[in-house]
């Protein structure tokens, strides 16, 4: 069996099931999202993923099996998921990252795998010089695949940064050292069977580069 982590491209958008291929929670403000159907849902989803990665570069990580997918965590900057505005403890902390949403299929649930997606978030936002990740939690147990629940970021490595009775704001601290980058590889060697070759750090801690699209 093969499977995977890969960067999220608009091809894998087709591939995700509903409703989280059209969920526009994030990426737009309530009074936009209200004024679309589905057909258009699915495009503006499009439009805003082809945007992210020009601008900004990866914003998600895709899990594969055997070439397909069955789970992806999404995420970006505040400025591209103006959504979160709307939420009672916005605004996100100034100095991090959005996790906006994370998904996996039905079939492949309760194997650890919502945690190897949010570390391989966690190494690609290290590698690219940040420091912290923020999500939102719901915690009325909504299954709609747009809001998720708290206690999934919370068993994933997030503390609760601002506390709400049914949104709190959650947070990951990134600490770019060596030694954390090393734990969160071995983590994924360990459940995919990959022998990666052990590097050196070749920038300051906290330093940070333009995303290259990794």
């Amino acid at each position: 069996m093969s499977r995977k982590t890969v960067r999220l491209t608009v091809d894998h958008l087709a591939e995700l099931a509903e409703p989280v291929r059209s969920c526009l929670f994030w990426e737009l403000g309530p009074v936009d999202r209200a004024r679309l159907d589905g057909a258009e849902r699915v495009a503006q989803k499009e439009q805003w993923l082809s945007e992210m990665l020009r601008e900004w570069g990866s914003c998600g990580r895709v899990l594969r099996v055997d070439g397909r997918t069955v789970g992806h965590v999404l995420y970006a900057p505040p400025a591209w998921l103006p959504g979160a505005a709307a939420l009672p403890t916005a605004p996100t902390s100034p100095d991090a990252v959005v996790a906006a949403t994370a998904w996996i299929d039905p079939a492949w649930r309760r194997g650890g795998l919502g945690r190897v997606l949010v570390q391989a978030m966690a190494a690609d936002l290290v590698e690219r010089g940040h420091t912290a990740v923020e999500a939102y939690g719901d915690t009325r147990g909504r299954a709609d695949g747009c809001v998720l629940p708290a206690e999934f970021w919370g068993s994933v490595g997030f503390k609760t940064q601002r506390a709400h009775p049914t949104t709190p704001r959650m947070r990951m601290e990134l600490r770019t050292t060596l030694s954390w980058k090393d734990e969160v590889e071995a983590a994924l060697e360990r459940i995919w069977g990959v022998v990666r070759p052990t590097q050196k750090a070749t920038r300051p801690i906290g330093s940070v580069r333009a995303a290259s699209g990794d």
